[in-house]
């Protein structure tokens, strides 16, 4: 029987790829001779290193013209359509095969962003990527997401710090836009509700922010009398900044072995979501209604869910457009860890 060519494109971006995983894997088992081709970002590449379920990768540059030529020498069967931009329209026109696009919803999203009007359907994205595949006869196995992490980037308990080895809670501080984090003093006030060693996780522009939360809980000598009180009332919170430390399959390690994840709508949110980690999910100025929460049974949201001017922006913007940023600074941190 001859192989069926099938091409998934999701340009990016960490998390929305990570949410395409069950596509994938899907595809492959479930159609007889697949062979299952996905397009990107080169600075994705580590997502599908040591994904089982992708033949070929192939990667977008500025240079789309080459990239199309390239893909029309596989003579795919078809074409899943992740991302659905203009490139990838230009790209399924241009391969002339049979395709399958994501419904983005962006009609539905604009009411919800600008009149407040609730029109979306109450589906994860990942079940509306599956919607795609479905004319080929491919249904959700329902197992999740998937998260690969190379040999090579396992992070060994030996690289932490001693205060960090009987285990420790995994706070990805990061995300793509500045209404979509806990502003600094949201954040100590987090850590120290906490109260456990905290392993700070982002990207090398989380670096100033990692810095200053890990300075904040250092003991310093002209504390040292006070340190009997805080423990007494439960305050045991030890900081490790990890920020721009680790690579991203490294922070994936790093979640893989936490005790549980706190996380702003990030893509570390749903690689923890791929190990089934208990999630505490930090919501700002965009919302859990996009579908884009974590995709396990394992999760708690801290919201703000009674401010009429929530969500301003499916994405997120540099600083509050109100001024006021109360969906992140009035946030209650409510839950409970339980002892070790």
């Amino acid at each position: 029987m001859p192989k069926v060519k099938i091409l998934i494109i999701r340009f990016s971006s960490i998390g929305d790829i990570v949410l395409t995983t069950p596509v994938i894997r899907c595809l492959k088992k479930q159609i007889p001779h697949a062979e299952i081709h996905y397009c990107t970002k080169a600075q994705y590449k580590s997502i599908f290193e040591e994904n089982p379920y992708i033949d070929q990768m192939h990667y977008l540059t500025e240079d789309l013209g080459s990239l199309i030529r390239s893909l029309k020498k596989e003579n795919f069967s078809c074409v899943i359509d992740l991302h659905k931009n203009l490139r990838t329209l230009m790209i399924k026109t241009r391969l002339g095969v049979q395709s399958h696009s994501f419904n983005k919803l962006n009609w539905e999203k604009w009411l919800l962003v600008n009149l407040k009007v609730n029109r979306m359907p109450n589906v994860h994205i990942v079940d509306r990527y599956m919607e795609t595949v479905k004319p080929l006869g491919v249904t959700n196995d329902n197992k999740g997401l998937d998260y690969f992490i190379p040999e090579k980037d396992v992070v060994e308990k030996e690289w932490l710090p001693a205060t960090h080895h009987n285990g420790y809670m995994a706070f990805a501080i990061g995300g793509q836009h500045t209404t979509k984090k806990l502003p600094f003093e949201k954040i100590i006030e987090l850590c120290d509700r906490i109260a456990r060693p905290i392993i700070l996780l982002g990207g090398k522009e989380d670096q100033e922010m990692g810095q200053k939360v890990e300075e904040f809980f250092q003991k310093r000598e002209h504390n040292l009398p006070f340190e009997e009180g805080l423990k007494q009332l439960g305050k045991k919170t030890i900081i490790f900044d990890g920020c721009g430390k680790f690579s991203l399959n490294q922070s994936a390690s790093i979640v893989r072995d936490a005790q549980a994840v706190f996380t702003h709508d990030t893509g570390l949110m749903h690689i923890a979501a791929a190990f089934n980690k208990k999630i505490f999910s930090i919501w700002g100025n965009t919302t859990p209604l996009f579908g884009m929460y974590p995709y396990t049974q394992n999760f708690v949201i801290f919201e703000n869910a009674k401010l009429s001017c929530r969500p301003c922006s499916k994405i997120g913007y540099d600083k509050c457009p109100k001024g006021h940023f109360k969906c992140m600074n009035e946030l209650q941190f409510d839950f409970y860890l339980p002892e070790d």
